[in-house]
């Protein structure tokens, strides 16, 4: 199977930027090319989807075991003719003082050659070190061509690409130029989404023409093609429960739409149908058994949140009636009081008793670790609370005002979630975090959310797990 990993020297070189304009070039090819992400990261897998045509998948050391990095992998590339792996931060940055978390660990896991972007801008003879450091510091790394990016003159290319190969035995495979029509616009939590740029296939195409101009094409798929067969056996995602179908409401529009791929193929596979919805136009919920709202930028969209009285009322309604639900950092904003944002408020739903207050700085950022407390929703009955539950957070909002006596489902053993070592608010059946969780066969969260769901629909009956071999609690 071909593949190859796309990294960089340092964060913000242009990785994005190349990848996703060598994913639609590649597509344009008539090649089926499927994406992956390094790391917990939900904007730029969305531009790699639109860029490729197919979803993308992240591929996370701290939220997901080895084996099931590798049988992930294995299982969506069988599907394709090439795997196009983005890196995050540098190509050896990483938590791990050893290095077994960074981007250079995925790609010896893989089995993937790495094709490194060097940000080019003020440099000429002193890319040859950085390029020979980064060769020298783990041979094991296959590191098979270098582009640059950000070139600012012929001139200058040519004395970089003169460095390369008289220092090096590296190839230079191509360059990008400096221009600012490349850049993805970036905000607060990173890169603005394709649901929010204008024009979105008028910036693919450009970065897939810049990519065509620009790079040897021909010569990274020649690289991809020589990596190995993968070594791992792979999951059988096409398994479905027998059960009928339980209903998830899930929204998806400009406000919300952080969702990992596979998550929503996990909801699927646990037997529910998915009924997306847009929380700026629609005015009801679809008839649903249970709601999920993950992350988003509610922030920016407050004022048509706030203008669709009819829904907010309507999801207040349903779930003080007991409709299970979760929502997730930005899910949990719009489900607040109010969001705050530049000292202006707008009215959200109002079942969580507190208001979503914007701030300067990051309030959480990172890896997160989670203890069920007894007041876990889905824990199934008898079973213990799981402890050591890996997920991230990366919110700038606290919940603030909020009322005396809450119930909480985590303590955090790392991270801030809301606060005071806690997260997790608990209130009937909704549980809204500022945790993001990855579903995953160490961590079924998706699993146990729909057994959840359904349980409420039988009250009389209890639901036997697959996971635990225990049965689902009634919550009040």
């Amino acid at each position: 199977m071909a593949r190859v990993l796309i990294a960089a020297a340092h964060k913000s070189s242009g990785k994005t930027t190349l990848s996703v304009g060598l994913a639609a070039a590649l597509a344009a090819r008539g090649l089926s090319v499927q994406t992956f992400k390094k790391g917990p990261d939900y904007i730029d897998p969305m531009w790699l989807a639109h860029a490729s045509g197919r979803p993308c998948y992240n591929l996370d050391f701290n939220t997901h075991t080895t084996a099931e990095i590798l049988s992930s992998a294995a299982a969506r590339e069988s599907a394709s003719d090439l795997a196009l792996i983005e890196s995050n931060k540098g190509l050896h940055d990483g938590i791990d003082l050893d290095g077994k978390d960074c981007g250079a660990a995925l790609a010896k896991l893989l089995a993937a050659p790495v094709i490194l972007v060097i940000d080019a801008l003020g440099m000429t003879r002193g890319v040859a070190p950085l390029v020979l450091g980064y060769q020298a510091f783990d041979r094991a790394v296959a590191i098979e061509g270098v582009i640059l990016n950000k070139v600012g003159t012929a001139r200058q290319q040519d004395k970089l690409r003169q460095a390369i190969e008289h220092y090096t035995d590296i190839p230079v495979l191509g360059a990008l130029p400096r221009n600012k029509d490349f850049a993805i616009a970036e905000r607060h939590l990173g890169l603005m989404t394709p649901s929010e740029t204008a024009e979105l296939r008028g910036v693919i195409a450009r970065l897939r023409t810049a990519v065509e101009d620009g790079v040897d094409v021909d010569r990274i798929i020649a690289i991809a093609e020589r990596a190995p067969a993968s070594p791992a056996n792979f999951l059988d995602v096409r398994e479905r429960r027998a059960e009928p179908p339980v209903r998830i409401a899930i929204a998806r529009d400009s406000a919300f739409g952080f969702y990992y791929a596979d998550d929503l193929e996990a909801f699927e596979r646990a037997g529910a149908k998915l009924c997306f919805f847009d929380t700026l136009s629609d005015r009801r919920l679809p008839d649903a058994d249970g709601l999920f709202i993950g992350g988003g930028f509610p922030e920016t969209q407050a004022a048509g949140l706030e203008a669709n009285a009819e829904l907010r009322a309507d999801i207040a309604r349903r779930i003080r009636a007991g409709l299970p639900a979760y929502a997730e950092c930005g899910g949990m904003m719009y489900l607040a009081r109010s969001i705050r944002w530049k000292g202006v408020s707008h009215e959200m739903v109002g079942v969580i008793p507190a208001d979503a207050v914007m701030h300067d700085r990051p309030q959480g950022r990172g890896l997160v670790i989670l203890n069920e407390t007894p007041d876990a929703l889905w824990t199934p009955l008898g079973a213990s609370p799981r402890a050591n539950i890996p997920g991230h957070e990366f919110h700038y909002a606290a919940l603030e005002n909020m009322s005396s006596g809450q119930r909480f489902a985590y303590r955090m053993k790392r991270g801030e979630g809301l606060g005071g070592g806690r997260d997790g608010i608990v209130i009937g059946n909704l549980l809204a975090s500022f945790s993001h969780l990855r579903s995953s066969p160490s961590n079924p969260w998706v699993k146990r959310f729909v057994a959840f769901a359904r349980s409420r629909l039988e009250p009389a009956v209890r639901w036997k797990s697959d996971y635990a071999g225990e049965t689902m609690p009634m919550h009040p």
